[in-house]
């Protein structure tokens, strides 16, 4: 995919729905009992990667051009499935079902692609064993997984390692099917899609301090989901605008819930031009985002900020190529194991366009101001990798490429056509 440094970006658009939410509202939509009409559902590989696993487990799902319609099992009405689950390139699918499954009264097997076969699951199989799971790795703590029933699980009370949604929500899954209560306490707060869903679905979910406690409920009640437009998707649009000269980019309907907003304050301490308008409260508070070009400056982006902009981090790091002054990234391990090695994946292309970006431990430094020029940038496997490449390129003297590009289907399949449009080139 070819791109040549933009001239300004202009137009109002709606990102595909939060791929966060799309993953929870088919795994808790299936556990609830009723009929679950999801609208905004984001139909990226991933998220239909969650849909496959739940039909191989007996969940009848109807999906249109306008919503996914998931027919409830209940919580304890799926169905061994006929061959091993396949997750295709999503931890997420991956780590939450690990938790449902942990409570089934069959044994399955879980796999994905080459990507998830390298990434680490030890962390989840630590909590769900001492809930009395039986799961093992074929090959230690890495995919494939087989999971045996066990009479019942235990609730625990367990302090996460890290900020981590997707070890939290293995967990509270998990805690769906325990004798007794299931307490978690984090380190610092990571995105509650979960926790919020499952108290509109009826289930009793404590929130106070940094501490979870999740009562098993009898049932879970269906009820209709309106999945907002992603941040995480929004966030290459934010940087574009802010970056690109002449530019105004309007994006509709995106979610802001407070444990995934810091992009936004992240950015504004560089110096961004963010507005907010149209604000409202659904299961998820949702508004409409303005960002327009201006100067960006270095910033630090660590400590409790980190799990709430993890995965932005990679967008983040094309901004502070293009601010003036020095950023600095730290705290950001988690990065290491994502798709691709996040921090080494861009400390390698944006070098390649002329960045001055070393890479740390725990994170990178960026000294920002410099002319960048365009490359032939590779994407890793990586779908926030091509993205954030694809919005640097737009600023980026001369002409790159994107390498492997459809591999942004993974969570925005019409990624390049909103590009092209906001160029006036569609």
């Amino acid at each position: 995919m070819y791109l040549s440094q933009s001239a300004g970006l202009h137009g109002t658009i709606t990102v595909p729905g939060d791929k966060s939410i799309s993953h929870r509202a088919v795994m808790l939509g299936a556990l609830a009992d009723g009929d679950t009409h999801i609208t905004g559902f984001l139909m990226g590989e991933d998220c239909l990667s969650t849909i496959d696993c739940f039909r191989h487990m007996g969940v009848q799902i109807e999906t249109t051009e306008h919503e996914v319609l998931v027919h409830g099992a209940g919580l304890h009405g799926l169905k061994q499935p006929d061959k091993a689950l396949y997750t295709g390139n999503s931890g997420t699918t991956t780590r939450l079902l690990c938790g449902i499954l942990a409570g089934q009264p069959f044994p399955v097997q879980i796999s994905g692609d080459a990507s998830i076969q390298k990434r680490p699951m030890g962390r989840i199989m630590t909590p769900l064993r001492q809930m009395g799971a039986d799961i093992t790795g074929i090959h230690q703590n890495y995919c494939p997984l087989k999971i045996h029933p066990v009479p019942s699980l235990r609730g625990i009370s367990y302090t996460l390692p890290v900020a981590s949604a997707q070890l939290k929500s293995a967990i509270l899954l998990a805690g769906l099917y325990a004798n007794s209560p299931t307490h978690i306490i984090e380190p610092a707060p990571s995105r509650d899609h979960t926790e919020r869903m499952l108290r509109a679905l009826g289930a009793e979910v404590q929130s106070e301090n940094n501490h979870v406690t999740l009562i098993p409920p009898r049932n879970l009640i269906s009820k209709d989901i309106a999945v907002p437009a992603d941040i995480s998707s929004a966030a290459f649009f934010l940087v574009a605008a802010s970056i690109v000269p002449n530019s105004e980019i309007t994006i509709q309907n995106v979610g802001i819930n407070p444990t995934r907003t810091g992009i936004l304050d992240a950015l504004r301490d560089m110096g961004a031009d963010i507005t907010i308008s149209n604000h409202h409260n659904n299961a998820e508070p949702v508004c409409d985002l303005t960002a327009r070009s201006t100067k960006l400056h270095g910033t630090i982006i660590a400590g409790e900020i980190i799990p709430r902009l993890i995965d932005e981090l990679p967008i983040l790091a094309v901004a502070a190529a293009f601010a003036e002054g020095q950023t600095v990234i730290r705290d950001a391990q988690e990065l290491k194991v994502k798709e691709s090695n996040r921090i080494a994946v861009m400390v390698s292309e944006l070098s390649k366009a002329g960045a001055k970006i070393r890479e740390t431990e725990d994170g990178m430094v960026i000294d920002g101001g410099h002319p960048l020029h365009g490359a032939s940038f590779a994407s890793f496997n990586d779908h926030r990798v091509a993205m954030s490449m694809a919005v640097c390129a737009l600023g980026c003297e001369g002409q790159s490429d994107i390498l492997n590009p459809e591999i942004t289907a993974i969570s925005y399949p019409d990624f390049f056509d909103t590009l092209k449009k906001l160029e006036g080139k569609m």
